[in-house]
């Protein structure tokens, strides 16, 4: 059981230990993991200045993965119309993000392709999450 799953199993909180927000708090936090790794592998590439926009968007993913995954784990007083905010913009940046690691990844950039996966999956748990959160 991961530490994710044993808070929300503890937490008193109305949402509960929901398959869908365990899912989503663990794709988060791998996400914005991938994300930071894939931009520091870039930032180490050779072929640099082709990498301006992944390693900006690796960076902005990361950070909204980052929140997302703290604001979904509060469980206390849920503001509805906040969360899924976070969770839709964190899904665009995944979106984005993979969109343009998958590019690379295309071409040989193994660090990229991981990247581009680990959106997707995150992009995906936050999809579903989306409508437990706003109901």
């Amino acid at each position: 059981m991961s530490f994710a799953e044993a808070m929300a199993h503890a937490h008193p909180g109305p949402v509960g230990a929901s398959d869908a927000l365990i899912a989503c708090i663990r794709a988060c936090v791998d996400c914005a993991q991938a994300c930071t790794a894939c931009a520091d592998a870039c930032l180490g590439a050779e072929n640099l200045q082709t990498l301006v926009r992944c390693i900006r968007l690796n960076l902005d993913c990361a950070d909204l993965c980052d929140a997302t995954s703290r604001i979904v784990s509060r469980q206390t007083l849920i503001g509805p119309e906040l969360v899924t905010a976070a969770l839709r913009a964190c899904a665009m940046a995944c979106q984005l993000c993979g969109d343009e690691c998958e590019r690379h990844g295309a071409h040989g950039m193994e660090h990229c392709r991981i990247c581009a996966e680990a959106c997707r999956a995150c992009e995906r748990a936050c999809d579903l999450l989306i409508p437990e959160m706003a109901a």
